[in-house]
């Protein structure tokens, strides 16, 4: 695993040197080329000026802020090194704050965190376990491709996660979705769907997370690369019925789950006695 950041956490007098790893695998996406219906020829991206149409070189382009309607100011790479943080090398720990206090909506990517060197390695123990006893996040500031954003450190199996995060002035407010109107659901209503939540409780360990689209795709791509028939498979969709019929009937689906899987184990079991007995 390929560090993308080296650096240091910083809390008050505390400084351990650290390494930042992406914690997501990017290989497990598919991606496409844009190629030429005829020829099949890759598609270059060609950089032209909108206004005159002349193509483009790197060193032709700069990067400008508009200050005004078609008013630029030109910066240049040197401006930018003129930019000096502290957060550039160092995550700076600012507090320490129950998770809970942090809305979901803020996570942005996670990363992993590991202690860069022999020496770093016990006091970046202490952290994770200090995180871990108190069950307390870490929340900070970091430069991370260009741009300060704030960061949250948790523990996890054994390490320092961090997940970089959204400022709150960049979510929205759920009062601007359309149509969110306050509607009090009827008693009965309410007494089933709670009946049918409590029948679909389980762990979150026991619920598949796998990309089927992904799988889907993938034997798309291995059938045409050997030439054979693609077998299109559709789902339909979903229908929308009477919310008491679709509650009671979801009820009964649930209810018979069980009993299916009694049926299918206590088959099993006969099956067993029955070889004993003919043994």
């Amino acid at each position: 695993m390929r560090a993308i950041w080296k650096g240091h956490i910083q809390f008050s007098l505390v400084t351990i040197p650290v390494r930042i790893y992406n914690a997501i695998d990017t290989g497990q996406t598919i991606s496409f080329n844009l190629l030429t219906r005829e020829g099949h020829n890759p598609v270059s991206y060609e950089k032209k000026d909108k206004v005159t149409g002349k193509p483009l070189k790197a060193e032709d382009i700069v990067k400008g802020y508009q200050y005004e309607p078609g008013q630029y100011v030109i910066i240049e790479q040197e401006d930018l090194e003129k930019v000096k943080l502290k957060s550039e090398k160092v995550i700076e720990i600012e507090g320490f704050v129950k998770s809970e206090e942090v809305h979901h909506t803020l996570f942005e990517t996670p990363y992993f965190i590991g202690p860069d060197g022999d020496i770093a390695a016990k006091t970046y123990g202490l952290l994770c376990n200090v995180l871990k006893e108190s069950g307390k996040v870490g929340v900070g500031k970091v430069v991370l491709r260009d741009r300060e954003t704030p960061v949250l450190l948790s523990p996890h199996e054994g390490g320092v996660l961090m997940y970089r995060l959204r400022y709150p002035n960049e979510v929205r407010n759920m009062r601007e979705v359309p149509q969110l109107l306050e509607v009090k659901a009827e008693k009965e209503q309410m007494k089933l769907a709670k009946t049918l939540v409590d029948s679909m409780t389980t762990k979150f360990s026991k619920i598949e997370m796998k990309d089927h689209y992904f799988d889907a795709l993938k034997t798309i791509i291995d059938a045409k690369i050997v030439g054979k028939e693609i077998v299109t498979m559709v789902q339909e969709e979903p229908k929308v019925v009477d919310i008491m019929t679709a509650l009671k009937a979801s009820i009964d689906a649930a209810k018979k789950k069980p009993m299916e899987k009694a049926k299918g184990s206590s088959s099993k079991e006969e099956k067993k006695s029955s070889r004993r007995k003919a043994g």
